[in-house]
């Protein structure tokens, strides 16, 4: 069930188009939410979502999530959470972690590409960059054969800009701590023009870069992540579906931050 404080989606919400046709009631957001986030936690298909629950049914609450994530709602969300974290000083950006991680796609679709680590079979993956503290700051999908580096940028670029202490709104961390994954010099010199410092792996070194001491949040946050049932596989043909339960469940997790922080 959705609790009271997580009400503060309401007033992000779009407004319902006029009905054209007589028939039902159409069925509140708040009882659609509660549908969506028990297909999300739960990973049932959504035909099987039991109407004892009364939630309506399977397909209105896929019809109100691609409504929601069209509207953007989820970004919006996600940044008011940033916001509050913010104003309470509890956004670590002396440092920022990036990491990825492979999910199998069940049917095949956009995003999803042969994966080098299941013999070929069709997998996304989900990149992942959080501040010093785990709060993820953005996340992304892609196919399952795309390499990590090239998606370090635009995970950079997707961090909103958050306010909530006087001041211009922040969105660059001071540092930026990656696995070998991301070893690049190009890449590097690009972080340096940005004014952020990497501190990426190196190959040829001994097992253990040294870096587990920071980067172990971010492997937290994604098994955090993959604790919603639905994000485990990828059971989405549309990738629109699959990347708005991947901002939904950002949020969620965005939010236990705000509730033990704040």
């Amino acid at each position: 069930m959705v609790s009271d404080e997580l009400s503060l989606i309401e007033p992000l919400l779009p407004e319902p188009g006029p009905k054209l046709v007589a028939g039902r009631p159409r069925v509140p957001d708040r009882q659609a939410l509660c549908g969506i986030l028990f297909v999300l936690h739960t990973g049932i298909q959504w035909e099987y979502l039991p109407q004892e629950l009364g939630f309506g049914s399977g397909m209105t609450c896929w019809r109100r999530l691609a409504a929601w994530n069209e509207a953007d709602v989820w970004d919006q969300l996600h940044l008011v959470l940033l916001k509050k974290l913010r104003s309470a000083k509890q956004l670590d950006w002396s440092r920022a972690v990036i990491d990825s991680s492979h999910v199998r796609a069940a049917p095949q679709g956009p995003k999803s590409g042969p994966s080098p680590v299941d013999r070929a079979r069709p997998g996304s993956k989900h990149h992942v960059l959080v501040d010093g503290q785990g709060v993820p700051l953005a996340v992304s999908l892609t196919g399952g054969n795309r390499n990590d580096v090239t998606q370090l940028l635009p995970l950079l670029d997707k961090v909103p800009p958050v306010a909530g202490v006087v001041g211009r709104p922040r969105r660059r961390p001071d540092m930026l701590f990656a696995d070998r994954g991301y070893d690049h010099d190009k890449y590097r010199r690009l972080l340096w023009k940005r004014g952020i410092r990497p501190l990426i792996a190196e190959p040829g070194q001994p097992h253990g870069s040294g870096l587990g001491i920071f980067r172990w949040v971010v492997e937290r946050t994604i098994s955090w992540l993959h604790g919603f049932r639905r994000l485990r596989i990828r059971w989405e043909r549309r990738d629109d579906i699959h990347e708005a339960f991947l901002g939904l469940a950002t949020c969620l997790i965005t939010h236990r931050y705000v509730q033990r922080l704040c």
